[in-house]
């Protein structure tokens, strides 16, 4: 039927970038699990998957009484040593059966939720993508408890360089015609509905989180512009508010790195409109020329006091 999802994506709370081997130690939250880790072109490391088994009533739009039962797929990440999501999704398709079955049935197909009664996708796809009922399932909380596994490991010492909210990105995905569109609803939730041709396969997973990565990272930079107050305050002042974000976040910025070639179109519609690089070579450039003009009458200053001296 259809593919659910959500990815809650934030600041690592570290305070400095933890190293590949902390980012290892970190996301090793099953004993004899092997972390995933690349390196090129940026250091992304990823926790082993870990099921959640669910039964519960599915969202939906009308409100129908859908019943799911199955398991959900969750791992966190860790990019460029600063950033961390927890991540969780299911795929959600019709029961071959009329009653349910033994939970060694549904711990034998990982991801799956299967749905009891009448249910159509779009019926679904449409209660998800608006604010869940709070007795429905959530994978916001599920992606938020291991997000929050990772925050409170005891190799970081959480104290970040500065504070900036976590984003929501829930998301749908299911077969068809491609066709993708993104919706901001807050400063902290958005949501993503996907179709694409063929089965549903990971790499699907990893576009939504990339999309959600670089998404956070756009928000967090206009957060720190505008606490900067450029023009109203000095520019030192100014100058020393947005530091953080040369120091944590310009370097990260690399979207579609880990995303297929077959879904890169999708990014690429995103990055025409609503124009995600545009917006963020914008905000670059005026960050780098406060800090080249603040730098520039720093020396102006020291030059005219040295002649003075003289």
């Amino acid at each position: 039927m259809l593919v659910m999802g959500e990815v809650h994506t934030g600041l690592l709370q570290n305070s400095g970038e933890v190293p590949e081997s902390s980012a290892r130690d970190v996301l090793r939250l099953l004993a004899g699990e092997t972390v995933r880790v690349s390196r090129r072109p940026i250091v992304y490391a990823v926790s082993p998957d870990r099921l959640t088994g669910v039964d519960c009533r599915l969202p939906s739009a009308s409100q129908s009484r859908v019943r799911g039962i199955g398991t959900v797929v969750s791992r966190s990440s860790i990019t460029g040593g600063r950033i961390v999501q927890g991540s969780s999704y299911a795929h959600v398709e019709r029961s071959g059966s009329d009653r349910r079955l033994a939970w060694s049935h549904y711990l034998a197909r990982p991801g799956v939720i299967e749905v009891f009664g009448k249910a159509r996708a779009e019926d679904l796809a449409d209660g998800f993508t608006e604010d869940p009922p709070a007795d429905c399932l959530d994978l916001g909380a599920i992606s938020a408890r291991f997000m929050d596994t990772v925050q409170a490991s005891p190799l970081l010492d959480r104290r970040a360089p500065f504070k900036i909210a976590r984003a929501r990105l829930r998301w749908v995905a299911r077969t068809g015609e491609p066709a993708i569109r993104l919706t901001l609803h807050s400063d902290q939730v958005r949501t993503l509905r996907l179709v694409h041709e063929g089965e549903f396969t990971p790499a699907v997973v990893d576009l939504c989180e990339d999309l959600a990565l670089h998404d956070w990272l756009l928000t967090a930079l206009l957060v720190i512009i505008e606490r900067a107050r450029i023009g109203s305050r000095s520019g030192p002042e100014a100058a020393a508010k947005l530091a953080p974000a040369v120091d944590h976040l310009l370097h990260l910025w690399m979207p579609a790195a880990r995303v297929d070639d077959a879904l890169a179109p999708f990014w690429e519609s995103l990055d025409r409109r609503p124009g995600f690089t545009r917006q963020w070579q914008s905000l670059v450039d005026r960050v780098r020329d406060q800090v080249a003009v603040n730098t520039l009458a720093l020396l102006s200053a020291t030059a005219d006091a040295g002649r003075r001296r003289q």
